[in-house]
C-alpha cells in the first residue's frame, strides 16, 4: 500500500515528505494508522550521527489505530487505541525477567533496519528502506510487531499518547522501576527537557522531600516547579554542587542525569550522600572523572538506564492511569506540529524552545482506507 512518510536518505539530509510502499502485516505484525507521534533526540542522532543504515523512514514514538492484524495476533483487534514502543524479542533471557530494554537482539532490532525476520517493510523508488525501532512512525501507517504496541484507553487524547512510548517513558520509568526512591528522599534532575521533567513528576508521585531541577533555561525551571520540583538551580549557578547539598543537607539519595554534558555527569555524582546512586540517561562520550573521590570513597553507585527499565505493556497504561488522576499531566510538555511542519518540530527542540514536539499525522476520527486495504481482521480456525 501507498503511504507518505517522512524519508531521511543520507546522513544529515532534511527529511523528505514522499509516497512510499508499505508490505501488508506478517503472522504476528500489525498495520496501524498512525495519528501522531514525538520528536524525540533518539530520531535526531539517527538523522545526524549514523547510528542507523539509510535511506531510512524514522519515528519511534507513534500512536495510533489498528487497522489490521496479522494471521497470528492474539492480543490485538482492528479498532484498538494503541502506543508504539521499542522493538524487542520477547524470547530472550532478558525479556523473559521483565527487562525488555536490554534485549539481546535490541541494537538489531531498533537500529539495524529491519524488522523480526530480517525483512524491511518500506521500498521507495524501487530500493528498500529502512525501518527504525521496529515501527518507522514518521509516517501516515506502520506496521509492527504487537509486541511493540501497548493497548490504551480510548477516552484519552490519542494524538498525546506517543511520547509515552519513549521519552516519557525513559524518565518516568527510571525513576518507579529502577531508582525508586522511598518516602522523603531527595532526587536532583539535571535536564529539565522531556525526559528529566517526566522524572519529577514521578518523583512526586514517589512522594520524594526534595525535588531539584537543574538546567539552563528559566523557563523550564518554572515548568519544573509547576510539575513538581520543590527546588530549581540554574547549571550556570559558581558552587552547584555546593548550592544543592544546601539544599538536602549534605546529598541527594539519587540523582538523574539527561543532559549527556560531561560537566554534569560528574556533578550528578558529587551532588549525593555516601551511598547515592545516579542514573544515567542521556546520550553521553568521554567523562573524566576522579573516581576514588567521586564514587568509590564514599560507596557511591553510577548506573546506565534504557528506556525507564520499563515493560511497555504494565507501564504504559499505569502512566495513562495516573495522566486520568491529574497526577501525571504530562500534556503540560507536548507542542503540536503538522506533519509537514517536521523540519520546524526538530528545529524548536533543539532549540529548546519546545520541551515536546508531537507530529500531528492523521486525524483520530476513521480514514478512507488506502487502495488495497482490507481493514477485516482475519478468520482463525
Amino acid at each position: 500500500m501507498k503511504i507518505r512518510a517522512a524519508v531521511t536518505a543520507t546522513q544529515g539530509q532534511p527529511f523528505d515528505l514522499k509516497d512510499v510502499e508499505l508490505a501488508s502485516p506478517k503472522g504476528d505484525e500489525i498495520l496501524v494508522r498512525v495519528v501522531a507521534t514525538g520528536v524525540c533526540h533518539t530520531d535526531a542522532a539517527a538523522r545526524d550521527l549514523g547510528i542507523a543504515p539509510y535511506p531510512i523512514v524514522l519515528g519511534h514514538e507513534g500512536a495510533g489505530v489498528v487497522e489490521q492484524i496479522g494471521d497470528n495476533v492474539r492480543d490485538m483487534e482492528v479498532g484498538d487505541h494503541v502506543v508504539l514502543s521499542f522493538a524487542h524479542c520477547g524470547h530472550c533471557s532478558h525479556c523473559l525477567t521483565g527487562h525488555p530494554t536490554v534485549c539481546e537482539r535490541g541494537g538489531e532490532l531498533n537500529f539495524g533496519g529491519v524488522m523480526d525476520d530480517g525483512s524491511k517493510r518500506l521500498s521507495c523508488d524501487g530500493h528498500d528502506v529502512a525501518t527504525f525501532f521496529g515501527q518507522s512512525s514518521f509516517a501516515t501507517y506502520a506496521v509492527v510487531s504487537e509486541r511493540n504496541a501497548v493497548k490504551v484507553d480510548s477516552d484519552v487524547d490519542l494524538a498525546l499518547l506517543g511520547p509515552l512510548g519513549c521519552g516519557i517513558q525513559t524518565g518516568a520509568g527510571t525513576i518507579l522501576n529502577r531508582l525508586k526512591p522511598g518516602f522523603g528522599d531527595s532526587l536532583v534532575v539535571f535536564g529539565c527537557g522531556a525526559v528529566g521533567l517526566s522524572a519529577v513528576m514521578a518523583a512526586k508521585i514517589a512522594g520524594c522531600k526534595n525535588i531539584i531541577a537543574v538546567d539552563l533555561h528559566e523557563s523550564r525551571l518554572e515548568l519544573a516547579q509547576e510539575l513538581g520540583a520543590t527546588h530549581s538551580v540554574n547549571s550556570k549557578t559558581e558552587d552547584l554542587v555546593g548550592e544543592i547539598k544546601r539544599i538536602t543537607d549534605g546529598g541527594s539519595e539519587f540523582s538523574l542525569e539527561t543532559t549527556g554534558v560531561p560537566m554534569l555527569v560528574r556533578s550528578s555524582l558529587q551532588v549525593l550522600r555516601p551511598l547515592g546512586t545516579s542514573a544515567i540517561v542521556g546520550l553521553t562520550h568521554d567523562v573524566t572523572l576522579d573516581v576514588h573521590h567521586d564514587l568509590m570513597a564514599e560507596g557511591k553507585s553510577m548506573i546506565g538506564v534504557i528506556e525507564g527499565d520499563a515493560v511497555p505493556r504494565v507501564f504504559i497504561p499505569r502512566l495513562v492511569g495516573y495522566y486520568k488522576e491529574g497526577r501525571f499531566p504530562f500534556d503540560k510538555l507536548i507542542q503540536m506540529y503538522d506533519f509537514d511542519d517536521i523540519e520546524q518540530a526538530f528545529a524548536d527542540s533543539k532549540s529548546g524552545l519546545t520541551v515536546k514536539p508531537v507530529l500531528r499525522i492523521s486525524s483520530l476520527s476513521s480514514a478512507p482506507a488506502p487502495p488495497g486495504l482490507n481493514r477485516k481482521a482475519p478468520v482463525r480456525h
